[in-house]
């Protein structure tokens, strides 16, 4: 069995809020057309943990989603070589964490969201995503699945 890997996926919330996942139940991630954020969502594996991100308003963590199936193509897209996953909300953040929050921590100056700033879909190390859940006041969440 695979180790549990971490990412940070992001949403302008007046397109799809962290409220609409928690309604919805489950959607597929699509839209992404930049080849290293497509390569991130290939890499995800059910039962992995991603940081949902609100992103241009907000600027900050809001809640944790959990990968429930792995990549497929984008039912959006007119090339199969786009993909998306589908994921489920896990857990709400006590309290948000905001960008200017996470750069100003020293724990988190190698963070992807920070280096990687443009990418919508970046990769976490399990430091990264503790230590954001630890400043939202949150404990880390098991996993609700099984791993395939």
């Amino acid at each position: 069995m695979a180790a549990r890997r971490y990412w940070l996926m992001k949403s302008e919330p007046f397109k799809y809020p962290w409220e609409a996942l928690v309604k919805d139940g489950r959607t597929y991630w699509d839209g992404v057309r930049n080849y290293e954020a497509r390569n991130n969502l290939a890499a995800m594996r059910v039962g992995d943990l991603a940081l949902f991100y609100h992103s241009n308003e907000g600027k900050e963590v809001v809640g944790v989603a959990e990968i429930v199936k792995e990549s497929y193509p984008d039912p959006t897209a007119d090339d199969p070589a786009w993909v998306v996953v589908e994921i489920e909300p896990h857990t709400p953040l006590a309290k948000p964490v905001s960008l200017a929050t996470i750069k100003a921590d020293p724990e988190l100056k190698e963070i992807q969201l920070i280096r990687r700033s443009r990418l919508s879909v970046v990769p976490l190390t399990a430091t990264e995503f503790e230590r954001i859940l630890a400043l939202g006041g949150t404990k880390v969440p098991k996993a609700n699945r099984k791993r395939a």
